[in-house]
């Protein structure tokens, strides 16, 4: 039986793209889609935090039973749930930071516990959360639901990060993004010239390019007064929205080949 298992994890297709420079390139303009599509719908429309949060939920279950009934990679699928995750987890984080009247860093907490958990859950049940292993149904659920706490985490991290209010660091958007960014260069040293595990470098980068898409997002929609662009968010998703589809069909992807997980 073990022998079949294994088998059938080294000839069962992946789902999930292959992470290169191009992969990092969507899914930073997808977190910057989902900041700015999250606050359109929340705080534009004025359906408030959990109304927003209930409408994306519905779209992050939809998208994600689709792409685990997918028999391939299917890139557009893909990167549609990716944004599902990152707008729910706009919605979340706020609803968590403001709403729930805990502030940025009490809602960092909250979903960094949430996030930690996830992944032991994953760990324990699958003995990896190595993306190579994202081959089998519940293997995608924790996948996408690890996504998803990862990028709620993003948002209530930048928030945090460049907030001045509700606890907030007070270090501004273009700071903000200049020190998020600095992680993810660190990370990729640390992936160039160590062995440090890929598993753990890739979701330090996963988590990073969070609050550095929201930290953007929150650039291009801001008063001036704040900091930022003052863009419509309307205007700024549409953007961001013609700048990923054009990313997905220009740039060559492929499903993430199996290999061992370190």
């Amino acid at each position: 039986m073990k022998q079949d298992t294994v088998s059938f994890a080294r000839h069962a297709v992946s789902k999930v793209p292959e992470v290169t420079l191009g992969f990092w390139v969507i899914k930073v303009a997808a977190t910057t889609l989902g900041e700015t599509g999250g606050d359109w719908v929340s705080m534009s429309l004025n359906l408030g935090y959990l109304i927003g949060s209930a409408i994306f939920l519905v779209l992050f279950v939809g998208l994600v039973c689709a792409q685990v009934k997918a028999s391939d990679f299917r890139r557009y699928l893909y990167w549609a749930t990716i944004v599902a995750t990152t707008t729910l987890g706009t919605t979340l984080a706020d609803f968590a930071d403001r709403s729930l009247g805990v502030g940025y860093p009490g809602g960092t907490a909250i979903v960094v516990s949430l996030l930690v958990l996830s992944l032991a859950l994953w760990y324990r049940s699958e003995g990896t959360v190595s993306v190579e292993s994202i081959v089998t149904a519940r293997a995608e659920w924790f996948y996408w639901v690890t996504i998803l706490f990862s990028q709620t985490l993003g948002t209530a991290l930048g928030d945090w990060v460049a907030g001045d209010d509700r606890g907030g660091l007070g270090i501004g958007y273009e700071y903000g993004a200049m020190l998020f960014g600095a992680g993810l260069v660190i990370v990729a040293a640390l992936y160039v010239w160590t062995r440090v595990s890929r598993t753990a470098l890739f979701w330090a980068a996963f988590i990073l390019t969070r609050p550095l898409g929201a930290t953007l997002g929150d650039f291009l929609d801001k008063p001036v007064a704040q900091g930022g662009l003052h863009i419509s968010r309307l205007y700024a998703s549409a953007i961001l929205l013609v700048f990923i589809v054009a990313c997905i069909a220009l740039i060559p992807q492929r499903a993430a080949r199996r290999g061992p997980a370190v």
